[in-house]
């Protein structure tokens, strides 16, 4: 099997068993553990840019005001995206949370259509439209809209917009995005640390090392990932990002006992049925091309 296969398998693996890791960090606010995320990934990034002697390119590339602008703003939804996902798993919402990245792809088309002006092959609206009946079938069994889920897909698609639009690669849109927010992740954490609510340092050392080491679960399946990008086609790429919810959803439901009954299965079966149809044809339209595809935003 190709290399290329096993990175892109590896990096969505990982990002699929996000949940236990921040399971780990219940008890640490999950604005902290953001800060942390957003402190340690820029530090860890910044370092492998300086490693590998890329900081003369990723300067030269990156510090101009179109360039800063876009990534200011990638870096805000990006860290609102984290703080929303964070924040549902150590709720007990992780499967609400596994639906908004499997509605995420459809979104981002559909944002593709709103503001990119991209227009969709006659048999990409259909999966948009039956995504759209399951969302509405489980807020009519919720009872209320799934926000969380939502919120992620709205916020991530949003992301994918504005990287849709960027200059950067993955490895230094990440750094420049997380060193823009860095100063305000710094100073937050600062105030907590001084103001004695702070767990780093004060919650024994297997805190401290898991909130260190959400920089490193953050970078490496990123640095995977930009590496199965490279090797391996779009519409591989575009099955096998399915993975990460499918395993969050699973660790919900079996392993977390996350509530999950025959009204649930329906609303999210509608919803796999909409993705099935969507990669479907998108992998026929690659094989078969009569016009250009639209890209999904890079997450």
């Amino acid at each position: 099997m190709n290399k290329g296969i096993w990175y892109g398998i590896a990096a969505y693996a990982m990002w699929g068993f996000f949940p236990i890791y921040w399971k780990f960090l219940h008890e640490v606010p999950a604005l902290q553990v953001i800060g942390h995320r957003i402190g340690w990934s820029f530090i860890l990034l910044l370092i492998y840019i300086l490693a590998t002697k890329q900081w003369n390119n990723f300067r030269s590339v990156s510090f101009n005001r179109k360039t800063l602008g876009i990534y200011a703003i990638a870096g805000v939804l990006l860290s609102i995206n984290w703080l929303i996902y964070v924040w549902g798993v150590n709720a007990g919402f992780i499967v609400e949370t596994s639906l908004g990245y499997f509605i995420n792809p459809l979104l981002s088309v559909s944002f593709g259509v709103l503001f990119l002006r991209e227009k969709l092959r006659p048999m990409q609206w259909l999966p948009v439209g039956i995504a759209t009946i399951g969302v509405i079938y489980l807020t009519v069994t919720y009872g209320h809209l799934p926000w969380i889920a939502l919120s992620l897909a709205v916020s991530f698609g949003l992301y994918g917009l504005v990287k849709k639009l960027s200059p950067l690669g993955s490895v230094y849109g990440l750094t420049l995005e997380t060193g823009i927010v860095f100063p305000i992740a710094l100073i937050y954490l600062t105030f907590v640390q001084t103001n004695g609510s702070g767990a780093f340092l004060h919650d024994g050392a297997i805190v401290d090392i898991l909130l260190i080491g959400a920089g490193i679960v953050t970078t490496i399946p990123l640095l995977m990932f930009a590496s199965a990008a490279k090797q391996i086609p779009l519409n591989m790429v575009g099955i096998l990002q399915y993975l990460a919810p499918t395993f969050q959803f699973l660790i919900g439901v079996f392993i977390y006992k996350e509530p999950f009954d025959h009204n649930h299965l329906i609303g999210f079966s509608i919803v796999w049925v909409a993705l099935v149809i969507f990669a479907a044809e998108n992998i026929i339209a690659r094989r078969n091309p009569v016009e250009p595809i639209p890209e999904l935003g890079e997450g």
